[in-house]
């Protein structure tokens, strides 16, 4: 099944086990001091609260028939500050519990975050990105109650109904057998709905992920939508999608909406079944006070058994989303430090591969057996048909992808033996499809080194001829971009991230079609700006304007799966091969534009 569609359910690799909710209980280790806080202001409260029934028996039983003014005086007043009390411990377990459970939230949705970011590019190539955001945004959010509220809440009703229990069986033990005769209902009720509660949520959860990957794509490509007049396409492949989704929603709520009156029935007949033995005596012998009491204590009794039971609606609920976000943090990462990696020093910039053999998939080559030796400060030109591998290359370079055969080095140091950070802080990357952040011009740059004056920005903008356009905006370098830069046409932000790299100062330099959004004029002037960019830095240049690369040391012709010709421009033109012909060929198309 295909994995990269927004109409695709996502198949759940591994099951979600019991064990699993360790997990969730580890994030509340760090706050767990004033988690005991709250649970000891739990316990007091819940006495307290307990405490109201006893006095109520005791004023009916003995109290007013003995018409004793002051022992009613003294109760009513135990009993207010009874209340009290239980209210201060709610109103600071509301407050802690809250704070603790978006405090899990955060460093819940920090790791999932961290984690994804450290993902090679394979994760992304194989899904849509509306779906990674689902995980980091919506299901970190529908965990917010389970968080906030639900595990300090359910052992707070623990202790409610075992507080209540004592109370109950102190009172009367028949009368508390009584009352807890269906509690075997209940539990058949809830293990037939458990599992058909669970895949209705899992199937509503693809849903939603499905409808917010379609919405991303949508929004990322409504220049195509608009410019093909597509909207009413969209509009009916969204309309479908809202309606699976709005389906698996109402089948997923008829389902959870079965448990509570399931509890609440039960909790009825329950006090019925007190009521009905107390007034004829079946059994028992109570007095009038102790049934009242009684009464209240089944109510105290059944009310945490339907907060747990919606917790664990909201548990069931949350489980299909827990799946999802623990399968993405469990993914280990294709490209990690391997272990004992060391930092990679101050290097010069010799680059070597070794035998150099790499595949995406098994049995189909992209790169065989490529080897080449480049010396500091040298620039490689890369040309080649499409799908050659010369991108290949530099992403093997910079460790985005690893080899399968042979060996990459760097003044000597194996690429793979290296921490990642300490390699790619060695590199600058410009690719084609220049991605500009929201933000203003000069945050952008500044991008390429944090601790950069604007001194240094607006210098490294002037290199690459930058400048000009930027003081042409209606607030110069404190112009505000819109999100991937769309304000800007693409030279423009091709020129921004020419800037960023330049800042950057990097040892090795990586050129991907980067000067293929920018007019003919605009390279001319800004060949003076590249010629600095590249001095004294090994340079990798990818280009389909072979004026862009004449100046090159070397030329490597991809094709095949390897470096088919090699040469600096003058030497490859002489040998009339394939590198003279693809030259040849856009000379020609020149000559009659």
């Amino acid at each position: 099944m295909a994995r990269n569609r927004y109409d695709e359910d996502e198949v759940l690799e591994e099951e979600f086990r019991p064990e699993d909710y360790k997990r969730v209980g580890r994030y509340l280790i760090p706050y767990k001091i004033t988690i005991i806080k709250v649970l000891i202001s739990i316990l007091i409260s819940n006495v307290a609260l307990m405490l109201g029934p006893y006095f109520t028996k005791i004023v009916i039983d003995t109290v007013i028939p003995q018409a004793d003014i002051g022992a009613l005086v003294r109760y009513s007043i135990y009993f207010t500050l009874a209340i009290i009390v239980a209210c201060l411990g709610l109103y600071y377990r509301l407050y802690a519990i809250t704070e603790i459970g978006q405090d899990v939230l955060v460093d819940m949705r920090f790791d999932i975050f961290s984690h994804v970011q450290s993902l090679p590019f394979s994760y992304f190539d194989n899904r849509p990105h509306g779906k990674i955001l689902t995980r980091i945004v919506n299901y970190i959010n529908t965990l917010s109650d389970l968080l906030s509220n639900g595990v300090v809440n359910l052992i707070s009703d623990i202790f409610n109904i075992i507080i209540t229990l004592i109370f109950m069986l102190a009172l009367d033990v028949r009368l508390t057998l009584y009352s807890l005769m269906l509690l075997p209902v209940l539990f058949i009720i809830v293990m037939v709905i458990k599992n058909i509660q669970r895949k209705a949520y899992q199937n509503l959860s693809n849903k939603q992920s499905n409808l917010n990957a379609y919405i991303h794509e949508s929004i990322a490509g409504i220049r195509i939508t608009q410019s093909f007049a597509r909207e009413q396409e969209r509009y009916e492949i969204f309309e479908e999608q809202s309606k699976e989704n709005y389906t698996a929603f109402m089948d997923a709520v008829r389902i959870q909406f079965a448990m509570w009156p399931s509890v609440q029935n039960i909790a009825v007949i329950s006090t019925a079944i007190i009521y009905f033995v107390g007034i004829r005596q079946i059994g028992v012998d109570v007095s009038t006070g102790t049934l009242i009491a009684f009464i209240s204590y089944i109510n105290n009794f059944w009310n945490p058994i339907i907060n747990i039971g919606n917790f664990y609606n909201n548990l069931i609920t949350a489980t299909a989303y827990l799946e999802r976000i623990f399968e993405t943090l469990d993914i280990v990462p294709e490209i990690q430090d391997n272990p004992g990696a060391t930092e990679l020093p101050p290097i010069e910039g010799n680059v070597t591969f070794d035998h150099v053999t790499f595949r995406y998939e098994a049995g189909k080559d992209i790169l065989h057996d490529v080897s080449f030796d480049i010396e500091a400060g040298q620039t490689i030109a890369l040309v080649g048909p499409t799908g050659a591998g010369k991108t290949t290359i530099i992403n093997l370079l910079s460790r985005f992808y690893d080899i399968n055969e042979g060996t990459i080095s760097i003044d000597g140091y194996d690429i793979s033996q290296v921490t990642l950070s300490s390699l790619r802080e060695k590199m600058g990357v410009m690719l084609q499809d220049t991605f500009i952040f929201s933000g203003t011009i000069l945050e952008n740059i500044r991008y390429g080194r944090l601790d950069a004056t604007k001194e240094e920005i607006i210098e490294a903008a002037k290199t690459v001829h930058a400048h000009e356009f930027i003081m042409e905006l209606k607030n110069g370098y404190d112009t505000v971009v819109e999100e991937r830069g769309s304000t800007l046409s693409s030279g423009q932000r091709q020129l921004l991230a020419f800037a960023r790299t330049l800042l950057a100062d990097p040892a090795i330099l990586i050129l991907d079609e980067a000067t293929s959004s920018i007019d003919t004029k605009t390279e001319e002037l800004l060949q003076e700006g590249l010629q600095r960019l590249l001095k004294g830095r090994t340079s990798f240049i990818i280009a389909h304007r072979l004026s862009t690369i004449k100046n090159s040391d070397q030329i490597f012709y991809i094709a095949n799966q390897t470096i088919q010709e090699k040469g600096s421009h003058e030497e490859l033109m002489q040998q009339r091969g394939l590198y003279y012909r693809l030259y040849q060929s856009q000379y020609d198309l020149l000559f009659v534009e």
